[in-house]
């Protein structure tokens, strides 16, 4: 857990006041946005820590630090990123402090996201550590509570994140009432954590029925990763700039196509990818089946071409019908053409998205970073830790 000083520490310097923040000074992004949206969270989350001790010692202490600890230790920061790209894009100007404090609400709310789909598929580690209802469980066992430690450690953690949840809520909130775009700015808020919602369902859902349809898994991947990820925040910072409908729609084209590139590198991550770099378990996605970009298509392309071995380790019929190990699924995967193609559609989409960008008329610095953060999130800048769509 973190102590108070710890929560003060943080990088990058301050700029002047915000008029989102009540006159609190804000990180002077100049050393990066991520450096600077850790110095936020780290004065935000020690504050609101300050307010969890003066609530219960025990609650602090067990449940609100360690939400805080989670929050400061891992994630790529990429949403942040993308905020401040919608903004400059549409022409956003004066205190860059606002965006931030946005960046920093979607980075509570993808708190929030982790710790809740960590319980959902049962996943033991995140981010290389423990996941936080795999500590609620240890915490269970070593203080020799009553009851199921797997019942104790699931109810903590949904209530962690639902904590996570009311802070990126109260900060957005604050950013919003100190806006003058901030209905706009609200309204987007507003049905992003309605796409996140329905996407979780539907790949929850898509699991248990063992579904293998293309559309239903790009439905999912627009809705979990596309949106959230890169699209909604674009248009958060967009929003902040007061930007107009033609400039709008340009950068949702852009992040829509950004955010399918980002969640087919995922896919490959999570059948492909190295644990000591992607900070998950191997073999998570082979396991459960979950219903990806790339499984579809692997499906799709052994079906059309009669090869039943792949078809046969994919589990054509159901989770449990192919009943094919990691090695297996990993070489139909390979031998149907689907890695290759999900390789191609992820360059198709990352050319198709930088295009969609230059016709917001932004200028070559946002250009610049757009591109950078495009190819972070497509893997073309080298490999991209802790994958999960929702879980970068």
């Amino acid at each position: 857990m973190l102590g108070p000083g710890a929560m003060r520490a943080g990088t990058g310097g301050s700029a002047g006041p915000d008029p989102g923040t009540g006159g609190r000074r804000v990180p002077d992004p100049a050393g990066g946005p991520a450096a600077a949206v850790e110095a936020l969270l780290a004065e935000y989350l020690h504050t609101r820590l300050g307010e969890a001790r003066r609530v219960d010692a025990v609650f602090a202490e067990e449940v609100a630090s360690r939400v805080a600890t989670f929050v400061l230790h891992g994630g790529k920061r990429l949403r942040t990123a993308f905020v401040r790209c919608g903004w400059l894009a549409a022409g956003g100007s004066g205190d860059p402090g606002t965006p931030l404090r946005v960046g920093a609400a979607l980075e509570l709310l993808q708190a929030c996201a982790l710790v809740h789909d960590d319980v959902m598929d049962e996943s033991p580690v995140r981010r290389g550590a423990p996941a936080v209802h795999a500590q609620f469980a240890r915490l269970h066992r070593e203080g020799r509570m009553h009851g199921s430690a797997a019942g104790y450690s699931g109810t903590a953690a949904v209530l962690a994140g639902d904590l996570a949840l009311v802070w990126a809520d109260d900060l957005l909130t604050e950013t919003a009432l100190g806006s003058p775009y901030g209905g706009q700015l609200h309204r987007e808020w507003q049905a992003m954590r309605g796409e996140m919602v329905a996407g979780q369902y539907l790949d929850m859902r898509a699991q248990a029925t063992g579904s293998s349809d293309e559309t239903q898994a790009r439905n999912i991947a627009t809705l979990k990763s596309a949106l959230y990820t890169v699209e909604r925040p674009l248009a958060l910072g967009a929003s902040l700039a007061g930007a107009d409908a033609r400039r709008m729609d340009a950068l949702r084209s852009a992040g829509r196509c950004a955010g399918l590139a980002f969640q087919l590198h995922d896919d490959l991550l999570g059948a492909f990818g190295d644990p000591a770099l992607t900070g998950k378990p191997a073999d998570e996605d082979l396991r459960t089946r979950k219903l990806t970009g790339l499984l579809a298509a692997a499906l799709r392309l052994a079906d059309e071409s009669g090869d039943t071995e792949a078809l046969a380790a994919l589990g054509h019929d159901g989770p449990r019908a192919g009943g094919g190990t990691a090695d297996r699924m990993r070489a139909a995967l390979e031998r149907t053409g689907a890695r290759a193609a999900v390789e191609k559609e992820i360059a198709c989409l990352t050319a198709s998205s930088l295009r969609h960008f230059a016709d917001t008329g932004a200028d070559d610095r946002a250009r610049r970073e757009f591109a950078a953060l495009v190819a972070r999130a497509a893997g073309t800048a080298g490999p991209l830790p802790d994958p999960g769509g929702e879980g970068a």
